[in-house]
């Protein structure tokens, strides 16, 4: 009989925990090493080491129970009904129904309070009050949430938070006290406490307006209506169950992709301070990415990068060791699994397509040339006949290379990075069958909200319109003369917890055309796998809101109107047509492996 090796144990623990939490006799835990989340009925928590340090088993316990709690007292669809459309009103908003959450399953049960402390810790190690030096500094989402879990638990914000909390504490209470107060007397009704919360972000000056919950449009009904499992819901379902269950519980604010038109004048403090879009945390920030209009293009827009000092290129095998990167590969691997023939059946498609382009044809009955057996049983009947040749002619398939450039930004976390990897892998092995070198790319940037730029542009005196501010990372998972067997190993790289960040989408068109411009292929093909605008916090903060917008829109009109390189899109429910020319959008990252295939067959068809 075989025995459970102490991870399985521990996770049976773990799952028998969140069931009782949750009430669901349903529910399903299991570990990941991708960001924890929850979807429905499915619970996902940090993968510990098989040693299974204390450290890391109270970090799988603080968001299993966080992630339980969340099932048995949060009404998902009443949430999203009141919440704000304003990306630091929406975080305010996520973080205080979160320590609303968390302190009703921390009543009573000393255990569940340590293990929901513990992950809190986790995620303040790398939130940026852990740093602020000033208020302007400070995300008003964190500071808000760990005030309201105060009047909520009796319990003082971590020692890390401390010294950003002072800077920030009087100014809150001067202004939302009394709401901050009355938020403590309707914890138990997530309608009333919602109502509060919303007068609390216009005490703040985050909203205008009211924005409560409806009470008249199905009010009684969705109290007791369990929107986690429904799949279908009209306010989508994909935010339900990743927004609220992968989103919130880890201290991330997923933004809605609101048009933001005529926030190019919107105060410094504002956007550089005040709870910017995923301020909660370096490792699980989720960037809003917004869908703006069509902007003009004026020509004398100019695009710098304050300071190249901090951005690197680099391999995908210097970002961990190889023992992880086995790990990560074979963790890909098993994603694969139920991908494999679906998306070989599409990549064979693609190889006979352009095998057909590649057949051999021949120039028959020459004089010189490769003797041809097949016309040799006219001379054994007619000696007199002479013998007769062939000759090979020239193949019309030019010499192609295709680069893969992938967004590595935090939205793309989970199912489309894993779908992007494993599409990616596949392209490249078919395309090798057929004589098509393939690079992979991709791109992030090293730190959330500007890194070692954004520190340097402070330490300088905070230089007006500085640019683009925070270090880039350039990262090279497979180059085109690299063998897919030697590479394979890199692209689980992909899958690394911490690594997908934020994105600056023109530079790194512009990086992947540079390496394809000096290579030797007659025919060059690029393509963009992205699903958003690019968006990087403290960039946007101190420049206009549509700065790094602005910039893709040239370097993509430039390509298509001047370079040789053929430039094709593909948008992950995010309509990247605005922007190229020659483009598709998905609504699901399940079909990229297929419009990949497509795309490339229809490029390979045009003549």
């Amino acid at each position: 009989m075989a025995v459970d090796s102490p991870l399985e144990r521990l996770r049976n623990v773990l799952g028998g925990t969140a069931r009782a939490l949750s009430g669901e006799a349903e529910a399903d835990l299991s570990f990941t090493s991708e960001a924890p989340r929850q979807d429905g009925r499915s619970i996902k928590v940090p993968l510990p080491s098989r040693s299974l340090p204390p450290e890391q088993v109270a970090e799988a316990r603080g968001f299993a129970d966080g992630f339980a709690l969340r099932m048995r007292h949060h009404d998902t669809a009443l949430h999203l009904r009141g919440a704000p459309k304003e990306p630091v009103a929406r975080a305010v908003f996520d973080a205080v129904e979160t320590a609303r959450v968390e302190a009703l399953g921390s009543r009573g049960y000393v255990g569940i309070a340590d293990n929901l402390e513990h992950s809190l810790n986790v995620r303040l190690r790398s939130d940026p009050i852990a740093r602020a030096r000033n208020r302007e500094e400070v995300p008003l989402s964190t500071a808000l949430g760990l005030m309201v879990r105060e009047r909520l638990t009796g319990r003082e914000a971590p020692a890390g938070a401390a010294m950003g909390m002072a800077l920030i504490r009087d100014w809150i209470e001067e202004r939302a006290a009394a709401d901050l107060d009355a938020l403590a007397l309707t914890i138990d009704d997530q309608r009333a406490f919602a109502s509060l919360a919303t007068r609390l972000l216009q005490d703040l000056e985050l909203i205008e307006g009211e924005m409560v919950p409806e009470e008249d449009e199905g009010g009684g009904e969705d109290e007791g209506t369990d929107d986690k499992d429904e799949p279908g819901d009209e306010e989508g379902d994909s935010e339900a169950q990743q927004g609220e269950g992968e989103v919130e519980a880890r201290g991330e604010q997923r933004e809605s992709d609101q048009t933001e038109e005529g926030e190019d004048s919107e105060s410094e403090a504002m956007d550089d301070g005040d709870g910017e879009p995923g301020d909660d945390g370096e490792e699980g920030m989720m960037p809003v990415r917004p869908n703006r209009p069509w902007s003009d293009l004026p020509p004398q827009f100019e695009y710098r990068p304050y300071t190249t000092q901090f951005d690197e290129v680099i391999a995908a095998t210097e970002l961990c060791d190889a023992e992880e990167l086995d790990r990560l590969r074979a963790y890909l691997d098993q994603q694969l699994v139920h991908l494999q023939g679906a998306v070989t059946k599409l990549a064979n498609r693609l190889q006979r397509r352009l095998m057909a382009q590649q057949n051999r044809s021949w120039d028959f009955d020459q004089d010189e040339g490769l003797l041809d057996a097949a016309r040799l049983a006219r001379v054994v009947v007619n000696p007199m006949q002479s013998l007769s040749y062939k000759i090979e002619r020239d193949t019309e398939f030019r010499d192609t290379v295709v680069t893969l450039l992938i967004d590595n930004s935090g939205s793309m976390r989970g199912r489309p990075i894993s779908i992007a990897a494993i599409s990616a892998d596949i392209m490249a092995r078919t395309l090798e069958r057929v004589g098509v070198k393939t690079e992979i790319l991709g791109f992030t940037t090293r730190a959330w909200k500007g890194g070692q730029a954004r520190e340097k542009w402070l330490a300088e005196g905070r230089p007006a319109q500085p640019g683009r501010l925070n270090d880039v990372r350039h990262i090279v998972y497979k180059q085109a003369d690299e063998p897919w067997r030697r590479a394979k190993r890199s692209l689980g790289l992909m899958m690394r917890e911490g690594l997908l960040k934020e994105n600056i989408d023109g530079e790194a068109l512009l990086w992947a055309h540079q390496r394809m411009i000096g290579r030797p292929e007659e025919r060059k093909i690029l393509m963009v796998i992205s699903d958003g605008a690019p968006v990087d916090d403290s960039t946007l903060s101190v420049n206009s809101g549509s700065y790094l917008e602005r910039h893709l829109r040239q370097v993509i009109g430039w390509i298509e109107a001047r370079s040789p390189v053929e430039l094709v899109a593909i948008g992950i429910g995010h309509d990247v047509t605005r922007y190229y020319s020659r483009a598709v959008t998905i609504m699901d990252a399940e079909q990229l492996a297929g419009t990949m295939v497509e795309q490339l067959a229809a490029l390979f068809d045009t003549e």
